[in-house]
């Protein structure tokens, strides 16, 4: 997919996101260096939650709002999180749901434009 059409449908058809194309996406344009990365509570080490560090570093090179960022995570966001707030599973997404983009910080650059 083109970086023009994801950032596209981010805003125009969140519900139409996948996460395999985001991802699919974001390998196409940018380099990735696995970076340590905080979310809110969660503490995530370099290579432990690659695409959660993907998307994130990938929203905030683009200044995705949370709900755009949210949805970049697709049926992981929509189904299981939204579907289920009772659960644990996916703690990337519910500490983003809770603390935003204040509670995010890298410790490196974890994208590189190609």
């Amino acid at each position: 997919m083109e970086l023009s059409a994801l950032l596209t449908q981010l805003n125009e058809q969140p519900e139409c996101v996948v996460f395999a194309e985001v991802i699919a996406t974001i390998d196409a344009h940018y380099d990735f260096t696995p970076t340590a990365f905080d979310n809110g509570e969660t503490r995530n080490e370099a290579n432990q939650n690659n695409g959660s560090c993907k998307i994130f570093a990938f929203a905030q090179l683009h200044q995705l709002s949370p709900q755009a960022t949210l949805a970049c995570f697709g049926d992981f966001y929509r189904q299981d999180v939204l579907q289920h707030p009772e659960n644990a599973d996916h703690q990337n997404i519910r500490n983003f749901m809770r603390f935003g983009w204040d509670g995010v910080t890298f410790e490196g650059e974890a994208l590189r434009a190609k």
